[in-house]
């Protein structure tokens, strides 16, 4: 009787662990494979948020089939307790095994809300944007001049959510002086900037940063990057470009920031600049006479007078030889590349085509041509407005 009841028992024993077995493959088939989220959404953890909320949350969105399997999965993989404060984008069809992995990893959010503070080269303002995940395109709910306009109801109810992301955005070509000025307008940070930092010291780009920021602290950072942009590309610089010092590239990747905006073309300005050194010929840039009026202090704001460009100062490239003193603006990885490695041409003279770009030239009758063909596109806009 003994041995019967020990062969059930085994016997018993053994289909309850096939059966688990098989519960195992069952539950790991569905952590990994494809889930039934037909459109991404966006998920929020609160601070001190549980795994267990969060599947509570994402199975009724309908993107986790099951809650428990996910909670498990979750255990079994030692990131129940890595769960990440913020809003996350999930994709659609995304596994479970995949919805762990992004509530867990940390970083920067990748949805919700979002407070970009852009610092142009004429303008500065911040954007409050949401990201509409069925898209994957942001959608702007408000924006005004930070120091000039009162803030809008939903950038102040922005401020006291936890969750909203900020970045600082400043665009190649834009002064010290702006980025400084835009930097003590922004409610955003803390801190003093004590001075200006030297022109065509700070790396334009994007910038994520927490309320609470010390503007000096973003200063530093931004001066460490131009630091490593700058001495990157001289490290990988033509040989032949007639450049002393990585501060003189700086110099010249400045005035070609300021001359164009067309990435393609931007070798192609640093060769009429640098075949200007090369044979001794002024480089007659507008930017620098203006920067020569203004030291980078605001937009100039009209043309330039005759008396501006006769004048004798050193930076006014139309009288003095070769680069002026410093830098004009604060370039660009692109720009500060296309100084130290321009494009092999013979180009001596470009002028504005109507396009954004540039006609270039090799001799004074071709010049003065594109000159006269972009006087006669002037003439005819004007006449338009």
């Amino acid at each position: 009787m003994w041995k019967s009841i020990a062969s059930n028992f085994l016997t018993l024993f053994i289909l309850l662990l096939v059966a688990a077995g098989a519960l195992v493959g069952w539950g790991q088939a569905q952590y990994t494979k494809t889930g039934p989220l037909e459109d991404a959404i966006c998920v929020r953890v609160p601070l001190g948020g549980s795994m267990a909320l969060v599947s509570r949350d994402l199975e009724a969105k309908g993107a986790v089939s099951n809650g428990r399997i996910f909670r498990i999965g979750a255990d079994y993989a030692d990131k129940s307790q890595q769960l990440k404060a913020g809003s996350f984008l999930v994709p659609a069809g995304a596994s479970m095994e995949q919805i762990v992995d992004i509530v867990t990893r940390g970083g920067q959010n990748t949805c919700g809300t979002e407070v970009v503070y852009r610092i142009g080269v004429t303008s500065r303002s911040a954007v409050v944007r949401e990201l509409d995940p069925t898209t994957n395109e942001y959608i702007e709910t408000a924006k005004f001049t930070p120091g000039v306009d009162e803030a809008p109801q939903v950038y102040v109810e922005a401020r006291d959510d936890r969750d909203v992301r900020y970045r600082v955005a400043v665009a190649e070509g834009a002064t010290s002086w702006q980025i400084v000025d835009s930097l003590r307008a922004l409610d955003v940070f803390e801190g003093e900037i004590d001075e200006t930092p030297p022109e065509g010291s700070l790396a334009p780009d994007s910038y994520e940063v927490q309320p609470g920021a010390d503007r000096a602290a973003l200063i530093a950072k931004m001066t460490a990057a131009q630091e490593k942009i700058l001495a990157e590309a001289w490290e990988a610089r033509d040989p032949n470009v007639p450049l002393e010092s990585p501060e003189e590239a700086l110099i010249l990747a400045s005035i070609i920031e300021k001359e164009t905006g067309v990435p393609e073309e931007r070798r192609q300005v640093a060769s009429v600049f640098t075949n200007r050194l090369r044979q001794g010929i002024k480089l007659q840039t507008d930017p620098t006479v203006i920067y020569g009026v203004t030291r980078g202090e605001g937009v100039l704001g009209r043309g330039l007078r005759q008396s501006e460009l006769r004048r004798e100062t050193p930076y006014n490239t139309y009288v003095i030889p070769g680069l002026p003193p410093t830098p004009i603006a604060n370039p660009g990885k692109l720009s500060i590349e296309a100084a130290l490695n321009p494009d092999d041409t013979p180009y001596i003279f470009f002028v504005a085509d109507g396009t954004g770009g540039h006609a270039f030239a090799v001799t004074i009758e071709d010049h003065n041509r594109n000159v006269a063909e972009w006087r006669k596109i002037e003439a005819e806009r004007a006449a338009q407005n």
